[in-house]
């Protein structure tokens, strides 16, 4: 009976740690929307997506506190324990810095941006969603084909990139169109800008953990 409950606990982790990674990816995708339709002036649209994606980010925050709980009563071995930790906590900060993107995106939505900078921050949040992806098999690969886990952790680095210079281009044109916007908008676009950059950090952290316990699984 003892080995069974282990089983049936370990099984319900692993369930509640691949419910996480999902969720985690739906709310790149609904700030993916989100952005779009604020640049397409859909305002309402943009909103309905916000406020999805904050309800999405709540339930992450529930799992992760259920997982963690389940994790102290789990009889898997202690390294696997530690590693779902791991990849829980990068998950969940991943979330809290889309969730903050959201926020910025949210406070901008009825104030007039030019609109060359919708096209950097589209870029941004195209290529998030791509990022996302990618990590998402990076993870389902490790239990399956680590070999293939690391070589899709490494292409996240190029993506990362990419997120950078859509980056760097939103911050040229804030000096750019500075005097012709209020502060506050100003520091509203830095802090989406930021936290999409952000979101993108935090795909490529978790990478560089996958890419570590790839190679701990293939010798």
């Amino acid at each position: 009976m003892e080995k069974w409950l282990a089983r049936r606990r370990k099984s319900k982790v692993l369930e509640l740690a691949d419910r996480q990674i999902t969720l985690a990816m739906d709310t790149v995708a609904e700030l993916e929307k989100a952005v779009v339709a604020a640049a397409k002036s859909n305002k309402e649209e943009a909103r309905t997506n916000i406020t999805h994606l904050s309800k999405i980010e709540h339930e992450i925050d529930e799992l992760r506190r259920i997982i963690f709980e389940e994790l102290t009563k789990d009889t898997m071995a202690p390294q696997d324990r530690e590693d779902i930790m791991h990849l829980v906590k990068r998950l969940d900060e991943m979330a809290d810095h889309v969730k903050d993107a959201a926020r910025a995106l949210d406070l901008i939505l009825e104030t007039k941006i030019p609109e060359a900078f919708w096209k950097p921050l589209v870029g941004m949040a195209t290529k998030l969603v791509e990022i996302t992806r990618i990590l998402r098999r990076a993870i389902e690969a490790l239990g399956t084909d680590p070999s293939e886990a690391r070589k899709l952790a490494m292409t996240i680095d190029k993506i990362e990139g990419e997120i950078d210079e859509g980056y760097q281009k939103a911050k040229e044109l804030l000096l750019k169109y500075s005097n012709d916007m209020n502060v506050a908008v100003v520091l509203f676009l830095l802090d989406l800008a930021e936290e999409m950059e952000h979101v993108a950090d935090s795909c490529d952290d978790t990478a560089d953990y996958v890419r570590i316990l790839a190679a701990a699984r293939e010798f």
